[in-house]
């Protein structure tokens, strides 16, 4: 289909037709998995109301099942203390762990021991 021939009124027009028919398509789908899932649920001796209560509790508990999932005896690390301080600005510390950050790769540079950095 070629919309290059379409005016901007018409285009619009367009879109709004197929906006209505995208409405209209997914309500009818809407409605027909609800009912569907109705007699499934009838079919077991249940409404959807008793599943949705029981759904809403297993929701809830996600967080902690991940938590669960951790393996046995595996602690989280704990905060790392900082090893080294930048001389020029005390504030800037660096565990010893991870990237060097840049203040630790010019003291580097210049020739100078991380060592001396020592906190």
């Amino acid at each position: 289909m070629d919309l290059s021939s379409y005016t901007l009124p018409e285009l619009r027009r367009l879109q709004a037709r197929i906006e209505n028919e995208i409405r209209r398509r997914s309500d009818t789908t809407r409605r027909t998995l609800l009912k569907r899932m109705q007699k499934m649920a009838a079919d077991e001796g249940l409404t959807l109301d008793d599943l949705l209560e029981t759904a809403a509790p297993v929701a809830e508990a996600k967080p902690a099942a991940k938590r669960a999932r951790r393996a046995p005896g595996k602690k989280a690390k704990p905060a790392s203390v900082v090893k080294y301080r930048n001389p020029a600005n005390p504030d800037q510390g660096w565990s010893g762990r991870g990237r060097k950050p840049q203040w630790a790769l010019d003291w580097i540079a210049q020739g100078k021991s991380l060592e001396e950095l020592a906190a």
